[in-house]
């Protein structure tokens, strides 16, 4: 696909300066773009390697000399991130899914399939599936009883959607997720020796021979609109009530969300995170990667965690979390700063105790 500048200057609300005729095809950094493609030289920093391409038109920042940098035409951006969601979006070519139904998917007689829905090959939908207009269902997916997919789903290979699944509208799920699978949830007929241990802090750990019984999952998973999941991340169904993902949020990959949970709008769950069962999680909340959060526990609104951290405890809104247990993040610097002065103030504690021994004394 090719564009003139100008187009794509329309496309971001930006301004076009030079050729803005000048057709290119694609995308590239710097150092790296051909004479058709377009460059991303969104500061200063990346402008340097220009002279090691051949680009002849690039996206720079507000305020750049793009004559100066030798370039025919460029685009500039006030907040050059936020162009890349256009530009990207733009110059996307997909994965080629086409309209229609594959031979060797099994589509149940008893489901709904919308208007210019591909499904790929080996796919599967079951009865009462309900999948809106403009779905992609990549090859070797599994749609459950009762699911309902809202329209413009994008599914890649190999996602499950279990039974009774309800998605809204504009989800994109990678390739390899789990959605409503059961909760890890198991109880033994008398308390048991992780109960103790937890209500004595560890004190008191008893001796356990017993059983663990499954309790059963009759919930299942209820997703909002404009939500993404990544690759092989898992999401447990709930209990007895759902397991709720509210509006805008992201999920990376290789992430675990437990039974029972719920999280707000417009949250980000960055990479191997895990939510224990029951939480609640308020909207705009960031988790870095790693972030791990107990069970039963309660996360405000624009909270953010560094990565690694480990929440043991609720947090209120407004605050910015780092460490194991996570504290307050201006707490756990400060820490860490201390942890890094003890060897410094070890070696000074035994200069002093050495001069105290080598003080004369009175006769």
């Amino acid at each position: 696909m090719a564009y003139t500048i100008k187009e794509i200057a329309e496309a971001l609300g930006a301004v076009a300066r030079g050729a803005s005729d000048l057709m290119v095809n694609g995308l590239a950094e710097p150092a790296a773009a051909g004479r058709d493609d377009l460059a991303l030289a969104l500061s200063p920093k990346f402008a340097e390697s220009l002279p090691m391409g051949d680009a002849q038109a690039a996206v720079l920042w507000e305020g750049a000399d793009w004559q100066a940098l030798g370039l025919k035409a460029a685009i500039t951006v006030p907040r050059a991130r936020f162009a890349m969601a256009t530009l990207t979006r733009q110059f996307d070519l997909g994965h080629g899914a086409a309209v229609g139904i594959h031979p060797s998917a099994v589509v149940d007689p008893k489901a709904t399939i919308g208007q210019n829905v591909s499904v790929g090959p080996l796919a599967v939908i079951e009865a009462g599936a309900r999948i809106g207009d403009n779905c992609q269902i990549g090859a070797q997916c599994y749609i459950g009883l009762d699911v309902t997919l809202g329209a413009n789903a994008v599914l890649r290979d190999h996602v499950s959607l279990l039974a009774r699944v309800s998605i809204g509208d504009d989800f994109w799920c990678q390739s390899g997720a789990r959605i409503g699978g059961d909760g890890f949830s198991f109880v033994t007929p008398e308390k048991n020796h992780v109960e103790t241990a937890r209500e004595s802090l560890g004190k008191d750990v008893t001796q356990d021979s017993q059983s663990w019984v499954r309790i059963h999952s009759v919930g299942s998973v209820t997703i909002g609109d404009n939500v993404e999941i990544g690759a092989n991340t898992t999401i447990d169904r709930g209990t007895i009530r759902d397991t709720r993902i509210g509006s805008g949020t992201k999920i990376d990959n290789l992430v675990q969300v437990g039974h029972n949970v719920v999280i707000g709008e417009n949250c980000l769950l960055c990479g191997q995170v895990g939510v224990a069962g029951s939480t609640h999680i308020g909207n705009n909340t960031v988790l870095g990667g790693q972030t791990g959060v107990a069970d039963n526990l309660t996360i405000g609104d624009n909270v953010v965690t560094g990565g690694g951290s480990m929440v043991l405890s609720n947090v209120p809104s407004g605050r910015a979390m780092l460490g194991y247990p996570a504290t307050k993040m201006e707490t756990h610097i400060e820490a860490y700063k201390g942890l890094r002065r003890l060897p410094r103030l070890a070696k000074d504690i035994a200069e002093l105790k050495k001069a105290i021994l080598n003080l004369p004394t009175k006769d």
